[in-house]
């Protein structure tokens, strides 16, 4: 029964959100049932294609994305899969129509991984982070409006924005596995290898921009999304305040991480304000 099968595929997706990101499982937790497993097969199937290109050392990274991307082809027009993570993907794919030009250019971001190490101009930066961060945000935020048309026009802007905030703490936080572990530098006219701090505060400025920009959107999200993304926006604001506070030349020895206890307290804090309205 192919029911038993999606359901095993749903389980997957679920594993692989609280495998490879506790924060991420969290912040998901506290979204409406409703909408939860779609969230989790949206990060199951981002995740997968994401450690191809930036783990699998040992193995023909090209032919094993070739692969993927086709098994992901075969998923989006048959509706099935017998890879879990893409069955349960394509599940949400179908169920809420997600745009196919966003998953195609997710791919392309992931692909350019593959060979691109250096993005030297802004156009360059501002196109791998549409394709890797804002259009992921764009997937959930279809999820979040539950096919409501006007209401995503009006928050496609501030989703882009906070997927934008999102990824580039990761880049800060991570300078050191993709600088010297995987040869790549994502910020264009920053001399990484000689990191100083004028270069970090405008790196943190256009993040801030992102960030107040976003929570512009969560004040509006509906009421089955809105805690669980204001959850994940406390937890990249604290990662944030963190690397203010790591000097210039340790960031790239850094990496910055928020304990367990603290996260439970944002947690905290953040249930107090959505429950008196405050976000």
């Amino acid at each position: 029964m192919k029911s038993l099968f999606d359901t095993v595929s749903r389980s997957c997706a679920k594993v692989v959100t609280q495998s490879y990101s506790t924060s991420f499982a969290s912040a998901t937790k506290m979204l409406s049932s409703s909408i939860r497993q779609d969230i989790y097969n949206i990060y199951g199937f981002v995740r997968f294609a994401d450690e191809i290109v930036d783990s699998f050392h040992e193995y023909n990274k090209p032919v094993l994305f070739e692969r993927f991307e086709q098994d992901l082809e075969n998923a989006l027009a048959d509706k099935i899969s017998l890879n879990p993570i893409l069955n349960a993907f394509q599940e949400t794919y179908h169920k809420y129509d997600i745009d196919k030009a966003h998953v195609a250019s997710f791919m392309k971001s992931m692909r350019l991984d593959l060979t691109k190490s250096d993005y030297l101009t802004d156009a360059e930066y501002k196109d791998y982070i549409y394709g890797s961060a804002d259009v992921v945000g764009l997937m959930c935020l279809t999820v979040f409006v539950q096919g409501d048309k006007e209401k995503y026009d009006s928050l496609k802007e501030n989703a882009m924005s906070l997927g934008s905030a999102f990824q580039k703490v990761n880049f800060l936080r991570d300078l050191k596995a993709d600088f010297e572990g995987l040869s790549r530098t994502y910020f264009p006219n920053t001399n990484l290898a000689e990191l100083d701090e004028a270069s970090k505060q405008k790196i943190i400025a256009d993040i801030e921009e992102d960030f107040a920009k976003g929570l512009e959107g969560i004040n509006r999200l509906p009421i089955e999304a809105k805690f669980g993304v204001y959850t994940a926006f406390r937890y990249y604001k604290k990662l944030l305040t963190k690397l203010k506070r790591v000097p210039s030349k340790e960031i790239k020895n850094t990496r910055v991480r928020v304990p367990d206890y603290v996260k439970a307290s944002l947690l905290a804090r953040s249930y107090v304000k959505y429950r008196l309205n405050l976000i």
